[in-house]
């Protein structure tokens, strides 16, 4: 009888001891005290551009979620390549995040010596976002559609100019495919910030910008600011009266922008897990989905691998659009 009892709490005293090794390693890993200090989210771009308010509406629910601060850090510059080497640089702990797009993958392809690896030096934690981009004219600017401007700029090859948040970023990327499927010339004019980018169109300078929607919305729904068409296939619900660029002249042209929260590599895979599925909750709610509704953007939360899946295929496919275009390196 002696025997058996201590046989039995011998088997207890495992169990106890595989528990408290399990919590060791969970602890480690951060999925016990995981976040127990503010959050630094790196947005590449400056306030007011689409990754910006994603970031902005994001780690306002995380915050209430956690009880920790999120600090969205906008490392604007250089397109996107600021922001995106912090992120890769940074500690692999969880508490440095990035919010990308498609500048993180163009602009690694854009330099001779990329100062981080595009898909390598980051872990892929969630996808949050795709959003039509809009192709928006000054006030000023006498054509009323798409086949005006392409008439316009035909009659004026080179006197029209177009606006981007720097070489490499996805307004960039966006209009060179535009003039490549028109088969026109307009002057490119790269800008640091989104309020210099609205004074310059304003004013008339600047002539086109084909924007992430969000980026855009408010001064379209000021009128200060015309659209002429949106670069998805379908119309989209939060400019259901503009024509989609594909319907305007240029079938089958298709331009959009998607985002994701992305992790320096190596960050604990409990970590990153733990991120997928509270980020993916918070996409799901009905109020963050008509938030995002409301800015012209559409939640898409997902797994890591999906994520991971979405930028391998997208970085083979800018490969090749900046070869076709002839964008060189810098």
């Amino acid at each position: 009888m002696i025997g058996k009892t201590w046989a039995a709490l011998l088997v207890v005293a495992a169990v106890a001891a595989a528990g408290a090794a399990a919590a060791v390693d969970d602890c480690k890993c951060g999925r016990q005290q995981y976040p127990n200090k503010p959050i630094r989210m790196v947005v590449p771009f400056p306030p007011g551009a689409a990754s910006d308010f994603l970031a902005r509406a994001l780690g306002q629910k995380l915050n209430e979620l956690y009880g920790e601060q999120v600090v969205i850090d906008n490392r604007a510059g250089a397109g996107g390549i600021i922001g995106s080497t912090l992120i890769a640089k940074g500690a692999p702990d969880g508490y440095t995040l990035g919010m990308v797009g498609q500048p993180h993958l163009v602009n690694a392809l854009l330099q001779k010596n990329p100062p981080y690896r595009a898909l390598e030096d980051i872990t892929a934690v969630i996808e949050v976002a795709v959003l039509p981009n809009v192709l928006v004219v000054a006030p000023n600017l006498p054509v009323k559609s798409v086949g005006d401007l392409i008439a316009l700029a035909k009659q004026k090859p080179g006197a029209l100019n177009y606006g981007s948040a720097g070489i490499g970023s996805s307004s960039h990327i966006a209009g060179v495919a535009f003039l490549a499927a028109a088969g026109i010339k307009v002057e490119h004019v790269p800008f640091k910030l989104l309020s210099d980018i609205f004074t310059e169109m304003l004013a008339g300078r600047v002539q086109m910008y084909i924007f992430p929607l969000p980026a855009v919305m408010p001064m379209l729904k000021d009128g200060k600011l015309r659209p002429l068409a949106v670069g998805t296939l379908k119309r989209t619900p939060s400019l259901p009266d503009v024509p989609t660029i594909a319907e305007s002249g240029l079938p089958g042209f298709q331009t959009e922008s998607w985002f994701g929260v992305v992790a320096p590599a190596k960050t604990p895979h409990g970590i990153v897990l733990q991120l997928n599925k509270d980020i993916g909750n918070i996409l799901k709610t009905p109020d963050m989905k008509e938030q995002f509704l409301r800015q012209g953007a559409e939640a898409t939360p997902g797994s890591p691998e999906a994520f991971q899946k979405l930028m391998q295929t997208e970085f083979v496919r800018y490969q090749k659009l900046v070869k076709d275009a002839g964008i060189s390196s810098q």
